[in-house]
């Protein structure tokens, strides 16, 4: 590769259009431009964008904004598990041996 400054801007040019592949309101990015402009991708994120790192051929990770509501084990989750764990060490559990059974349990 030259590296006089009109291939240089040229080539930068060309590799900032590869890198951006928008896919039905999705913006997939390398981990290298990731990497190089974090701040405006978590901003891009915090907007409402769906952003898609990818990472070599078969890797993904989709760049996602949680709040309270995504936390997976609040206080209140955590009691009722410590609850079902005294009921079912006390033996007080609904034991369940075929389909139909199970098909009852979900109302199904």
């Amino acid at each position: 590769m030259k590296r006089d400054n009109g291939n240089k801007r040229k080539i930068k040019y060309i590799c900032t259009m590869l890198v951006h592949v928008k896919k039905k309101d999705m913006l997939v990015i390398s981990s290298r431009e990731f990497r190089q402009n974090q701040r405006l991708y978590f901003e891009r994120a915090d907007k409402g964008e769906q952003i898609i790192v990818q990472r070599g051929k078969d890797k993904s990770y989709a760049l996602t904004p949680i709040n309270a509501d995504d936390v997976y084990f609040s206080a209140e989750m955590v009691k009722k598990i410590k609850l079902s764990a005294v009921q079912a060490k006390n033996g007080e559990v609904k034991r369940v041996t075929s389909p139909e059974e199970i098909n009852g349990l979900l109302g199904l």
